[in-house]
């Protein structure tokens, strides 16, 4: 009997907090960091037996050289990967941790989001309804130019709502430079800047934003801040649009419509964990089991009521839902009509308003204890989560133990070769060379960190070049259990004729569970004399 009152008492002290203009700040704040730790936790229990992932590797190559472009990509996950890793060591839990920080960054953003939209209440409630969502915590364990857009696509949208309301000049300085910042991290985000453009040019106030200075110093202030860029752009002969088109452009209609089809059943799969953990939340009550035999619809009926609701800002909400309905449909209509491959990783970015959209429909009545049971069920699953992410781990690898792209143990190679290259030339290891799945790792794992060259790719990151390796020397490597063994076979011969030839077998142990064993055929080209 007493729980009951105690319960009571935390979700009316929640509910204060999560509505006092001063405190909810801070306990939104606060809420993002231990989301941000405790995953970060978890995720180091999960990967324990894991190398980095391959992405995570490439922005910390490209960190350690800051251009105005890397090949494949914009600087700027390259950029806030180099500087992070200037003040972290560079160790695999530092990577989660990135992550972590990155995606408690844009927990803050989207809480800012919703407080133009929502009252403080609501917006406390879509955060806790995004860190439940899978890409905010499981999902979001490789940092990546997809995962950082989770920070620099809610500035924008933030940046729009902003202006879209003040319609003042700075409010477009503010706008233009988020833009650019957002496509200074991957050319993906047109998708949402041409979401914000169609919604503007729907709302019903689209004369009064499109006759204030907002919209045009936006549109000068992104293409002034993009000319660096654009610059690099020209002088690299536009690579990047180059790999997009090389490696995305799909021949088959029937394969289009597959890969389509698998992005859109993934991207709902994730949604559909929030969705539902919040209705739970929403139609919880005491003995709910007495009411739903009584009346089966009571629990998920009495969170709608018809009339006006000063909790919404109806102008907002309907940016809100322009932009989320656009980016749900556009980029699959885009895949079908011109046939791109469709990742299942580029929804990362597009659903951080889903929550929101929801919370924002006036009908809904948002409830103190509702806020208190949708925090319990994150408390819950996150804790339960850690207790039982070293086991998880263990399974993993015991289920799939040939899994070389996780458990192949790249990283003993890295200090290896590390210490060969060193036991011959009493010099700093300076270039790798081979694929960016191999020679990206080995750039993280190396204490010499060696810069990445790929051969063969038109679009290699630019961080060193074929004459700067002949030059300096490198290490070669081919992965024996690769399909592309005989190209880079073919390549080593060519360029790597005087090389000292090795074959070096690695093999990781997790729990006394072997891992698989990887063949590297390995060419240690000596510096130029």
């Amino acid at each position: 009997m007493r729980r009951r009152p105690t319960i009571r008492r935390l979700a009316a002290w929640l509910a204060a907090q999560a509505s006092d203009p001063t405190a909810s700040l801070w306990l939104v704040i606060g809420f993002a960091a231990a989301h941000a730790v405790l995953w970060t936790l978890i995720l180091i229990n999960l990967k324990a037996a894991q190398d980095v992932h391959m992405d995570v590797a490439e922005a910390f190559a490209w960190g350690q050289k800051f251009q105005f472009g890397y090949g494949k990509h914009p600087p700027l996950a390259g950029w806030v990967a180099g500087v992070w890793f200037m003040i972290f060591p560079v160790a695999n839990w530092a990577t989660y941790a990135l992550a972590m920080a990155t995606l408690g960054c844009g927990l803050v953003i989207c809480w800012l989001i919703s407080l133009r939209v929502v009252d403080r209440r609501r917006a406390f409630f879509v955060v806790v309804m995004l860190a439940l969502y899978p890409i905010f915590n499981f999902k979001g364990f490789k940092y990546n130019p997809d995962l950082l857009q989770l920070v620099t696509l809610p500035l924008v949208v933030l940046a729009y709502l902003h202006a879209f309301e003040k319609r003042s000049l700075r409010s477009g300085l503010w706008l233009g430079l988020a833009g650019a910042l957002a496509l200074m991290t991957k050319y993906w985000v047109l998708t949402m800047i041409g979401a914000i453009g169609i919604a503007a040019l729907l709302h019903p106030d689209r004369l009064k934003f499109l006759r204030s200075p907002a919209p045009w110093v936006a549109m000068v202030t992104l293409v002034v801040a993009m000319i660096p860029h654009l610059v690099w752009l020209k002088e690299v002969d536009f690579v990047p649009l180059t790999y997009a088109g090389d490696v995305y452009g799909l021949s088959s209609r029937a394969q289009s419509v597959q890969l389509v089809l698998g992005y859109v059943g993934h991207n709902l799969a994730l949604l559909a964990v929030p969705v539902a953990l919040a209705a739970l939340a929403l139609a919880w009550t005491p003995r709910w089991w007495t009411t739903l035999a009584r009346q089966p619809l009571a629990p998920f009926t009495r969170a709608w009521s018809r009339g006006a609701n000063a909790s919404v800002n109806v102008s907002q909400a309907l940016n809100v839902w322009v932009i989320q309905i656009v980016v749900a449909v556009g980029p699959p209509l885009g895949g079908l009509i011109f046939m791109v491959y469709m990742k299942t990783d580029w929804g990362i970015s597009l659903f951080f308003l889903t929550p929101l959209a929801l919370v924002a429909i006036p009908s809904l009545r948002l409830q103190k204890m509702a806020l208190f049971y949708i925090a319990a069920i994150w408390l819950v699953i996150t804790l339960a989560v850690l207790a039982a992410s070293p086991t998880i781990a263990a399974r993993e690898m015991a289920a799939n133990p040939n899994g070389a792209s996780g458990y192949s143990a790249r990283s003993e190679l890295a200090r290896e070769l590390t210490q060969a290259w060193r036991t011959r030339f009493h010099s700093r290891w300076a270039v790798v060379a081979g694929t960016t799945e191999i020679g990206e790792p080995m750039t993280f794992y190396s204490p010499d960190h060696p810069a990445p060259f790929t051969p063969g790719e038109i679009w290699s990151s630019g961080l060193t070049s074929l004459e700067e390796a002949k030059r300096l020397g490198f290490i070669g490597i081919c992965d024996s259990s690769d399909s592309r063994l005989p190209v880079c076979d073919a390549w080593m011969a060519a360029n790597a004729d005087n090389a000292e030839r090795l074959a070096i077998t690695t093999q990781r142990f997790f729990h006394g569970q072997p891992g698989p064993a990887i063949g590297w055929k390995v060419y240690i080209v000596p510096p130029a004399k």
